[in-house]
């Protein structure tokens, strides 16, 4: 069925309709007069009921008799999910009364009506004579009247006998919940009008009729266009009633907004040939209605859009927004403006531009782009490592005050503890407040060193505000007892010849949270800063750092105390404070990274709010703006000389704002007034908050002012206004705790709206220019130069351009500007990044105005921070591709902000790289991609470790020396990081990593030992934190980080990590053999619940790539046959035989035996002549057994070895202190000569290089290695392990294997049988760029993994692509290699306890596996892979068993340089 149906079309005229007008709460009195004239300039006679804005009412037929009509219901409201408002009108005829009753159903409480009334000729609220009984005037600006309670419900009947009363206005109030009801967030409206107004006498319900009929033949031609635009499509009969009510519903607004009927008709019969029925000499045919031009639809089309953020809409949505376009344009003109005027007031600003470059490009609704410019990634890389170095400034020992003596001398005392510590000051003295507790037994000290006669009158609270007089039982001798608080002397006393007063009170254990008090000297009161002191007993003080020997480590502790000092007059104004800054800049400097991150963190601590602004000082703002003006410029000075401070100067400026000069200042209290005076609001709030801004304007007037525009804009709802204040940090207590208080509300009426958001929208600009270091509209305007006049905003301002930018630099910012609020954010995330890519050159040279470009450079930065969260929406349910992409820009915004990126950018290249391929449909894209996300995820934590080193302990101390809440300090670097773009990329990447993992197959678990176990989840920080603890039942960690190196803790059974370990590391290798479950979750939700299960009953059941698991009881694990059940305490019954020196120093590969060395030796020369002439094999020689205690007894050591005997008696008492200092007892070993000659001649005679022949400082490099390869036996995993199965460590003996290096390409370690399935037909390896100790060693990533099949070694299948960041180089060397006895036993994997030292360091290089032929060259790669795993097959052949052989490939040749038996 197409159209509309008869029957239809007369079940709709039926109805009649109930006339609407939708009203504000507060309109303007023009628009209330203009709105009353139009109703009464025609013949209706109605009563209507002002409904919300959302929409009219349902239309009903309502009749009255012609005397005096019964009361009329003329609206039911649902107040709450129980409750109902109900409205009658008794309209009233001439000369009488008209009531108005209203009901409420379901009451509970008591309810107030806040009412006045409507007039033609009054901006506000009348307020009748004639009122209900109870009635209040409230302000005298309303009316109070309480309902009457009627069983369940509340009433009330109002009577209007003024004529000139059009309508009352209501809200109402639940005085029991606290609580107003509104209208959809507006004022309820009762409109009046009656026969009063329009003339009576024609009897009958015709003449009387409270409603205007909408004809019929309008309803159906508004119904039939309304079914063109929509596409006539079907309707059901449903439907079609639908419609018709729609239909009727919009021709009742056009009537309520004034429209009179026979403009209306004129309209519809010009959109639409009337029907047959209309008749031709019908008024309609002689109205003309003008016709909108179309450029004005255009443009209004425009504006549409842009308020709907700029979506990208398809053709036949285009072509509805230009017909709603024409008929909001049409209405404007049915209320009678003219097109003139229309124009006028729609062409403002540069929109006609706009819309004219959009028709000639003929993209009509789409979203502009720039043109990024192709260049090379690589030319935005810096390099300025930060490097930590503790301060090295002698500083003179800081004089003990007679309170830092006060305080030492109780944690002195025994079993004293500090709970909580507060120093407060008042008048140049100080009072400090200490609760200890001692034998259980807590103290509170009140030590001063005021030395006037001195009462404190205090009291107990057992919650915030409250004062509570104390127990008499615990009144201090001589103490007054009042009725709230109690009164007590100072007693002085002496501590090293210096005075000072204090009172000691013993609590009792009465739950008390905190102490109040203040201090009485004589008739003075003494308060701290107009409030009470409190000390808070509920927080445990962490602050005592100062206290410690370890105060201050890892700070610029000078100058962080020197900061402290300095606090109570930087708390006068900010302009005490920027100007202090400014001072310390120079000592900051001379401290290092150290000194800049202390300014840093103090400038943070004032930023955040953690320390006072203001404190009884008046400052003008242009004094405070010159304050910050010179402490920026020394913060430029700085960027500029040093480049490696960059990062944390940005932080700083970000923090402190731009300031100015003269008047940039000025113009915020001038600005004020201006304000003020055009919008005729001098009083209340706008007056408080213009003496505020007078006399100590601050950053929070950037959030008054914006919390004013959303209030406005929300007409004045000013829930709106305390929401904005709170979500930006500022309540109604700390616009209490401004020196000039504001104490009120704001409150304007309707029609200074629109003049208060334009004034208020220029004061903001002024605002920013001083107190906002990240804003860009005023960062824009500062570097392209503007000039203002008139209006009384920025007169007389003139700001030249930035000489020097780019070409096409404007323009780019216009365009960032013109889409900084489009939905679609992807094209103003281009524009962002493309600008910070064209001023970063400038930033790293010196131009002239500096400071201006870094405010650019923060802005756009935060701007694109602040876009890209809100496109979160936009990415829910986009293609793999569009993420992708904005990962990368996130990337490239996170490596222009920092000042070492070539990590990040290195991960940029990749990732571009990935989305490439993913483009390509490259079946690799996704396990590619993995492997560089990986990366990313690494390179994000190691920042932000970066950053907690960095900034800590400087918080931790600063805080502590400043009282700053503890809270605040705790999570002091976790802020700075979760503002930054790393936590922006970090959320992206988590929303990503399951698709990737999905797309690759990857699932939610590498399960690298599966074993089946059943035991207790104990969650810990770090696995090498409890590596040497013993569980003593059988446990299985969650452990956030495991780096590789670390052992399995005695009674673990399981260890689960999110961190990704080699298959081929340590500690895997470990599990693997002690039949413990090893398993890395990528999934950070089954994480989270695993987390939950801290210290219940799993059993875990792995596969080769998943995990199912489930919660136990106690007697299912006592059931449990399983053979691992005691895997986590056994121990293995091996020995160490005891090996002697056998009269050789050295000795060639020719002599290596069972006897003289290690498996590690003997293996590598069994290799020599027998694995395939393609593999290589290194020259070796060995330093025998029994060589380091031939050393060690040699004369030439013997104060050595007298300590390191006292050292190994220290460690057989369980001091294992004395690990590390026998460690470095070892390396003052002296060489023999005959060590070294013999050493000389089996190198020499080997075909390798004497390091003596290029100088002694050689030889002593080469002898420092073999020390450390001695010392080795010494470090704590190999102790510790050894000691954990019973080896006689004395009888550990270490063989030195010297090797040639080899100068690697790639490094690997192969086991000829799968560790991961035990399949022997399959080898599997791992491979590294560079050396193997990135490999073995606990360097961060994963190296590239492949299997392959041992009856088809020529096709290796890729299993994980390398994510680790770092490859290790050297230069031709020679490398010791640790070759112990207990390496190789059976049942015991010792082999990687001890270290191989090389004679020269490594390069530690970032990695670019973008132009890695390993990575990119899919021939080269097989041909690689494919060799290492033949290597590994015939080794394994060789030996006739399984084997873990390590090597290396230079220029594409394998070389093999150990293997041993596969555990």
């Amino acid at each position: 069925m197409s159209g509309f149906s008869a029957a239809a079309s007369a079940a709709a005229a039926e109805r009649c309709a109930l006339a609407i007008r939708a009203r504000p709460a507060a309109s303007s009195p023009a628009t209330r007069q203009q709105a009353s004239l139009r109703r009464s300039a025609g013949p209706r006679r109605s009563s209507t009921f002002a409904a919300s804005r959302r929409g009219p009412v349902a239309p009903r037929a309502v009749a009255t008799p012609a005397d005096r009509a019964s009361p009329d219901l003329v609206g039911k409201f649902t107040l709450d999910s129980n409750s109902q408002l109900q409205v009658a009108v008794n309209p009233a005829s001439q000369g009488s009364v008209t009531e108005i009753d209203l009901e409420v159903t379901n009451t509970t409480g008591s309810l107030i009506l806040h009412w006045g009334a409507l007039c033609r000729d009054r901006r506000d609220w009348l307020l009748p004579s004639r009122r209900p009984d109870g009635t209040a005037v409230y302000k005298n600006r309303a009316l109070r009247t309480p309902f009457l309670k009627s069983g369940d419900n509340s009433t009330l009947r109002i009577e209007i006998d003024d004529p000139a009363v059009q309508a009352i206005e209501f809200l109402i109030f639940d005085e029991t919940q606290n609580k107003w009801f509104k209208n959809n967030g507006q004022n309820f409206q009762i409109q009046l009008q009656s026969s009063r107004h329009h003339g009576s006498g024609a009897s009958g319900a015709s003449s009387s009729a409270t409603s205007v009929l909408v004809p019929e033949d309008l309803v159906q031609i508004q119904a039939y266009l309304r079914w063109e635009r929509k596409g006539k499509q079907s309707y059901t009969p449903e439907q079609e009633k639908e419609e018709y009510e729609a239909a009727r519903a919009e021709l009742i607004e056009e009537l309520n907004r004034g429209v009179s009927l026979e403009k209306l008709r004129a309209k519809l019969t010009k959109a639409r040939e009337a029907p047959e029925s209309l008749e031709s000499d019908s008024p309609a045919s002689q109205i003309t209605v003008d016709k909108i031009p179309e450029d004005l639809v255009q443009v209004q089309a425009y504006i549409r859009w842009e308020k709907a953020g700029k979506p990208n809409y398809p053709p036949e949505k285009q072509l509805v927004e230009f017909e709603e376009a024409r008929k909001e344009l049409q209405a404007e003109v049915d209320k009678g403006m003219l097109i003139d005027q229309l124009r006028k007031k729609i062409l403002k600003g540069n929109i006609e531009s706009k819309v004219s470059k959009q028709l000639k490009n003929k993209k009509y609704f789409s979203v502009e782009r720039i043109q990024r410019k192709k260049r090379d990634i690589m030319q935005i890389l810096s390099k300025h490592k930060h490097t930590v170095i503790e301060e090295q400034v002698e500083v003179a020992p800081k004089q003990l005050t007679v309170l830092d003596l006060f305080t030492k001398s109780l944690q002195k005392k025994d079993g004293c503890e500090v709970l909580s510590k507060k120093l407060f000051k008042f008048g140049g003295k100080q009072i400090l407040a200490i609760s200890t507790k001692v034998l259980n037994k807590s103290k509170v000290y009140l030590a001063t060193n005021h030395m006037e006669p001195l009462i404190l009158h205090w009291s107990l609270a057992k919650k915030a505000g409250e004062w509570k007089a104390p127990p008499s039982n615990i009144l201090p001798s001589g103490s007054k007892l009042l009725d709230m608080a109690c009164e007590t002397e100072f007693t002085k006393s002496e501590l090293d010849g210096l005075h000072y007063q204090v009172v000691e009170i013993e609590l009792d254990d009465g739950g008390y949270k905190g102490m109040p008090f203040v201090l009485r000297s004589g008739e003075t009161w003494i308060k701290n800063n107009g409030s009470d002191f409190y000390l808070d007993f509920s927080t445990r003080d962490t602050r005592n750092i100062k206290d410690t020997g370890d105060a201050g480590k890892g700070t610029a502790k000078a100058l962080l105390e020197k900061i402290a000092d300095l606090e109570e007059d930087a708390q006068r104004s900010l302009m005490h404070r920027f100007n202090i800054a400014a001072d310390l800049v120079d000592q900051a400097r001379d401290a290092g990274l150290l000194g800049i991150v202390g300014i840093f963190v103090w400038i943070r601590f004032m930023a955040t709010r953690q320390l006072t602004w203001n404190k009884n000082y008046n400052v003008k703002p242009r004094e405070i703006s010159k304050a910050q003006d010179r402490f920026t410029d020394d913060l430029e000075n700085m960027y500029k000389a040093y480049p490696q401070y960059r990062e944390i100067l940005r932080m700083i400026m970000a923090a402190v704002g731009r300031g100015g000069e003269g008047d940039v200042g000025q113009r915020i209290r001038d600005e004020i007034l201006v304000i003020q005076r055009n919008n005729d609001c001098k009083g209340g709030m706008m007056e408080e908050w213009h003496q505020k801004l007078h006399n100590n304007t601050s950053p929070d007037d950037v959030v008054i002012c914006q919390a004013l525009i959303e209030y406005i804009k929300s007409d004045f709802d000013i829930s709106v206004y305390w929401d904005t204040l709170n979500k930006n940090g500022i309540t109604k207590e700390r616009l209490l705790s401004y020196d000039r208080a504001i104490h009120s509300e704001p409150n304007f009426r309707s029609e200074q709206k629109e003049g208060l958001l334009h004034d208020l929208g220029n004061y903001m600009r002024s605002l920013k220019a001083v107190h906002s270091g990240a804003d860009l509209e005023s960062a824009i305007a500062t570097c392209m130069g503007y000039k203002s006049e008139g209006e009384g905003f920025m007169v007389g301002v003139q700001i030249n351009p930035v000489k020097g930018l780019p070409s096409g630099f404007p323009e780019l910012l216009e365009f960032v500007l013109d889409h900084v609020e489009d939905k679609s954010t992807e094209p103003l995330l281009e524009g962002l990044l493309e600008a910070r890519v064209e001023i970063r050159p400038l930033l790293l040279d010196s131009p002239e105005r500096m400071k201006d470009l870094i405010f650019l450079d923060i802005a756009l930065d935060s701007t694109f921070r602040t876009v890209i969260e809100r496109s979160y929406e936009e990415l829910n349910n986009a293609a793999p591709e569009k993420i992708m992409y904005f990962i990368s820009l996130v990337l490239e915004n996170l490596a222009l902000s920092i000042d070492d990126n070539e990590d990040i950018l290195y991960c940029l290249k990749g990732w571009n790289q990935a989305l490439e391929m993913a483009k390509q449909k490259d079946d690799q894209w996704a396990l590619f991609a993995k492997a560089f996300l990986d990366r990313i995820r690494l390179a994000l934590a190691s920042k932000g470790e970066q950053y907690h080193n960095m900034m800590q302990p400087s918080a931790e101390y600063l805080g502590s020396l400043l009282s700053v809440d503890q809270w605040a300090v705790n999570i002091f670097t976790e802020e700075i990081i979760r503002g930054g773009s790393a936590a922006t990329l970090s959320a992206l990447l988590n929303r990503f990593d399951p698709v990737l993992r999905n797309v690759a197959h990857l699932g939610s678990w590498q399960v690298i030992s599966p074993v089946e176990v059943s035991g207790y989840v104990v969650v810990v920080d770090e696995l090498l934190a409890v590596q040497n603890k013993s569980y003593d039942k059988l446990t299985i960690l969650v452990a956030k980080s495991v780096k590789g190196e670390e052992e399995i803790p005695d009674g673990v059974i399981g260890v689960i990590t999110p961190d990704m370990p080699d298959v081929l590391s340590h500690v895997s290798v470990r599990a693997r053999n002690s039949k413990v479950l090893f398993a890395t979750c990528f999934d950070h939700s089954t994480l989270s619940e695993l987390e939950g299960y801290h210290q219940k009953l799993l059993s875990f059941k792995p596969t080769s790539s998943d995990i199912t698991y489930r919660e136990i009881t106690e007697s299912e694990l006592q059931q449990s046959s399983s053979p691992n059940a005691e895997a986590g305490h056994a121990v293995p019954s091996i020995s160490l035989v005891n090996k002697k020196f056998l009269g050789k120093y050295a000795i060639s590969a020719e002599e290596f035996s069972e006897e003289m060395v290690g498996a590690k030796s003997r293996n590598i020369a069994y290799l020599n002549g027998k694995v395939p002439s393609w593999v290589g094999v290194p020259t070796s020689v060995a330093i025998p057994f029994g060589t380091f205690e031939k050393v060690l007894s040699d004369g030439l050591n013997k104060e050595v070895a007298q300590n390191i005997e006292k050292l190994k008696n220290r460690l057989a008492q369980e001091d294992f202190s004395a690990l590390g200092e026998i460690r470095k007892a070892v390396l003052n070993l002296a060489a023999p000569t005959q060590l070294v000659n013999e050493l000389k001649e089996k190198m020499l005679g080997s075909g390798m290089p004497w390091p003596g022949d290029e100088g002694d400082q050689r030889w002593e490099q080469a002898w420092m290695a073999i020390k450390k390869v001695w010392a080795s036996k010494w470090n704590e995993r190999a102790y510790f392990s050894t000691r954990k199965v019973k080896l006689d460590h004395d009888y550990l003996s270490m063989a030195v294997l010297v090797q040639e290096i080899v100068s690697a390409d790639y490094a690997f370690v192969i086991h000829t049988t799968n560790p991961s399935s035990g399949d022997s037909s399959e080898i599997y390896a791992e491979v590294v760029k560079g050396l193997g100790e990135t490999l073995v060693g606990a360097y961060p990533g994963r190296a590239m993994s492949f299997i392959c099949k041992k009856d088809d070694l020529d096709s290796p299948k890729l299993l994980g692509y390398p994510s680790k960041p770092i490859g290790l180089f050297i230069r031709r060397s020679i490398i010791f290699r640790s070759d112990s006895n207990g390496e190789d036993l059976e049942g015991y994997a010792g082999a990687g306890l001890y270290d191989s030292v090389p004679m020269d360091e490594e390069d530690e290089v970032v990695l670019d596996y973008t132009t890695d032929p390993l990575i990119v060259d899919h021939g080269f790669r097989n041909s690689i892979l494919s060799s290492i795993a033949r290597a590994g097959h015939a080794i394994e052949e060789l030996y006739g068993s399984p084997q873990d052989v390590e090597g290396v490939v230079k220029d594409g040749k394998i070389y093999v340089v150990q293997t041993r038996p596969q555990m």
